[in-house]
């Protein structure tokens, strides 16, 4: 029995012993659990965050940015035309002899620009010549002949009276009287024909002159020396069929093809403003002269010749152009077009209204509600809601929200 006793004192919990400490390697996993729940922490705060979108944006511009106080309602490409141009070829086929241009050179009306052998056309003119003068000898000879008929006749009319020659004698001399004027005014014909032959042969010579139809500009120089130029495409590959080109740079004008969605918007007199691509910083004023009444079936669109009303030696034929279609200029003391003008891109429904996102500094988005106005061509007038100078996202993806960053597609290139 006491040693029961014994062993149950020996089970006894003492109190007052100092409590024992984790081990060592107990309290490093605690340290790594914590580590790695922090770190799981963060990577689920990265996977979940939301990537930035990529956009492009264009600055709110006011109304009047065509500097003529109107706003485009069209835009358009064309080109640069002339309406007088010609190749100029010689009337006839011949060998050139000479040609007097160069490219760039300026002629006036009726100047030579080259010449053709005229050998031919030489001889053709001394033989008219030769036979002109042979029936004027001719002329020369029965007027006398006819003189002394004539006198003849006279003389035997008196005579016959008095009986002193025969009847037959007077009618044989009246008969060559008669015979020696038909044959002057014969001889009077030739020599007018002869004229006009000689006439006719001053022309063939005249014909290897080649003359500028009109004052203009030489683009295009294609004969030499020496070749064989032709009105019709004889001889093949042989054969020039001009001596050059000339252009009237007084005619210039610029035609547009319209998309007949459009056309609609486009009258005649209607101001246009035209910018070359050669000089995009050139706004060149103009005026809707007429719109082609026919279309294209195959490309949709109506052509549209636009006068230029500021001519000027950088403007040459065949230059690409972009021309802006504006609204006719409001009258004097009328109040400028209120609201600003955006992208038609910028604009998109959001909840049933005209939304624009708006670029915030730290390249966030605020969707801005606004009430829009006229479509001007690509653009959209904004009667409230933004503001000149601000900055809108274009084409915004149905992903974006407001407060959302973005990347400024810009930025990348």
């Amino acid at each position: 029995m006491n040693a029961s006793a014994e062993l149950l004192k020996e089970l006894r919990i003492d109190r007052s012993a100092p409590p024992r400490g984790p081990s060592p390697s107990r309290r490093w996993w605690w340290v790594v659990a914590g580590l790695a729940l922090l770190l799981a922490l963060a990577a689920g705060m990265w996977l979940g965050r939301k990537p930035a979108l990529t956009v492009d944006t264009a600055p709110v511009l006011a109304m009047a940015q065509n500097g003529s106080g109107t706003a485009s309602v069209l835009d358009a490409s064309g080109y640069v035309v002339a309406r007088r141009m010609a190749t100029v070829s010689a009337k006839i086929t011949g060998k050139v002899r000479e040609v007097m241009i160069e490219e760039g050179m300026r002629v006036e009306e009726g100047q030579v620009m080259a010449t053709l052998d005229p050998i031919d056309a030489n001889a053709q003119r001394s033989l008219s010549a030769a036979q002109l003068s042979a029936a004027r000898s001719q002329i020369g000879g029965l007027q006398a002949q006819l003189r002394q008929s004539e006198a003849e006749a006279m003389r035997l009319h008196s005579l016959v009276g008095q009986q002193l020659v025969s009847r037959s004698q007077y009618d044989q001399a009246v008969a060559a009287r008669d015979s020696l004027r038909a044959q002057l005014a014969t001889a009077r014909h030739n020599a007018e024909v002869a004229r006009d032959a000689l006439a006719i042969a001053d022309l063939g010579v005249d014909n290897n002159i080649v003359r500028a139809p009109f004052s203009g500009v030489v683009t295009a120089k294609a004969a030499q020396p020496g070749e064989i130029v032709s009105p019709l495409s004889a001889g093949g590959g042989f054969t020039r069929t001009g001596i050059g080109t000339i252009v009237d740079m007084d005619s210039l004008e610029v035609e547009v093809e319209v998309g007949e969605a459009f056309i609609g918007r486009v009258q005649p007199k209607m101001p246009v403003e035209i910018v070359l691509n050669a000089y995009p910083d050139w706004k060149i004023p103009g005026e809707v002269i007429a719109i082609i009444p026919t279309a294209d079936r195959g490309k949709a669109t109506v052509k549209v010749r636009v006068a230029l009303k500021v001519k000027d030696p950088r403007v040459v034929p065949e230059m690409g152009v972009r021309v802006s279609f504006l609204e006719k200029a409001a009258p004097a003391g009328t109040a400028a077009p209120k609201g600003v003008r955006v992208p038609g891109a910028a604009i998109v429904q959001r909840d049933g209204k005209p939304t624009a996102f708006v670029l915030q500094a730290d390249n966030t988005v605020r969707a801005q509600a606004v009430q829009t106005g006229a479509t001007l061509g690509k653009d959209k007038q904004v009667l409230s809601g933004l503001g000149v100078g601000q900055t809108v996202v274009l084409d915004p993806p149905d992903a974006l929200k407001d407060g959302d960053k973005v990347a400024l597609a810009d930025a990348d290139k």
